[in-house]
């Protein structure tokens, strides 16, 4: 207890409120990058973001039945490798890569997105490195980054850590919603290739490659990546909104794409089944892709069978569409010219619901 004359203040119980307010400063320009014409500027100073769906003469006609769509997600144990290489300038775009990439795999187009940060400690540098990264894939994802939440919990995170959690909220026409239903054995099956890992299965890779080393390891350089452990582990989840959505504005009235499937935690064999009918099976062809090194370091270090990768890790395809033969070579070469080097990687046939890897 402190003596009756000795005057407790919050910094003294470890909250900062200058640095918060530091923070705010620091992040006001990223931020603004992000908003656009939906984005009321006297929202600025509210408790809450102020966020148009309909300005004038921004897609309001198209709409009839317009659906909200909404997700959250985190960046999970990869925070462990920004923790120790003390690189924060991609772990935002993992955030906004995982919730966007969500959306999108139904069709809503991605309104905008807010953060939420708890720390033990407010150390501005790097929060300002984390919310602009944050503000970089809002802007690959073409949605705005509304607001956010960063709360100093002194004694409940480590020195040095936080953790991250984001959530987004998309729009969709109803009779344009993506979900699988028209799903059929003949289509088929595009791949569009990972950037790496993203950011499922980091529990599994910090056992598997660092193994207690931390630091040490990360800062080796590997010849089979031609990078540091560290930058490899630290490569920004893929977004793929700006490809799927120039195919859907190509085709607003077609339905080309029947489904996709953002291929995270689970791999292939778990996230592409949610969009499948009961009596389709999705059979992928594993030599129609590359796998990138770093999934091949992961296998062999910690002695991890083919079948246990599968299912952990998205094996380098990051997003899965399914798509109506006549359409597929269209599309193709619409997603190259986009730059996202997509894939014939297999079909949809008679089955049970499952994903086969021949």
């Amino acid at each position: 207890m402190p003596a009756k004359s000795e005057r407790l203040t919050y910094r003294d119980a470890g909250v900062d409120i200058d640095a918060g307010n530091e923070v705010v400063e620091r992040i006001r320009t990223a931020v603004q990058k992000t908003h656009g014409p939906q984005v009321l500027p006297e929202s600025h100073g509210a408790f809450g973001g102020f966020f148009r769906l309909f300005p004038k003469g921004l897609f309001a006609e198209s709409f009839k039945d317009p659906v909200l769509v909404g997700a959250t997600d985190g960046v999970g144990t990869k925070l462990k490798i920004a923790f120790d290489t003390g690189r924060f300038d991609t772990v935002g775009i993992d955030l906004v890569a995982m919730c966007v990439n969500d959306l999108i795999v139904g069709g809503a187009r991605p309104l905008f997105f807010l953060d939420y940060i708890g720390t033990g400690i407010v150390e501005p540098e790097t929060l300002e490195a984390v919310v602009e990264g944050i503000a970089e894939g809002c802007l690959q994802s073409r949605c705005a980054l509304l607001g956010g939440e960063t709360a100093e919990l002194p004694g409940f995170y480590k020195k040095g850590e936080f953790d991250l959690a984001g959530f987004s909220v998309g729009l969709v026409e109803r009779s344009r919603i993506i979900d699988g239903k028209k799903v059929k054995a003949g289509d088929y099956l595009i791949g569009l290739p990972s950037s790496g890992l993203h950011s499922n299965g980091f529990s599994l890779v910090r056992k598997a490659l660092l193994d207690g080393r931390g630091k040490r390891a990360l800062k080796a350089n590997v010849a089979e990546l031609g990078k540091t452990l560290g930058e490899e582990l630290l490569t920004p989840t893929r977004i793929y909104v700006q490809a799927i959505l120039a195919v859907l504005e190509k085709y607003p009235a077609k339905r080309p794409i029947r489904a996709m499937a953002h291929i995270t935690g689970g791999g292939l064999v778990e996230n592409v089944p949610r969009v499948l009918p009961e009596d389709c099976d999705a059979v992928f062809e594993r030599r129609s892709w590359d796998v990138p090194p770093i999934f091949d370091m992961v296998a062999k270090a910690g002695n991890v069978e083919r079948a246990e990768m599968d299912r952990v890790f998205n094996q380098g395809l990051g997003m899965v569409l399914v798509v109506a033969p006549k359409f597929v070579d269209k599309i193709v070469a619409l997603l190259d010219e986009e730059g996202y080097s997509p894939k014939v990687v297999g079909e949809i046939r008679a089955g049970a619901q499952r994903v086969k890897i021949r």
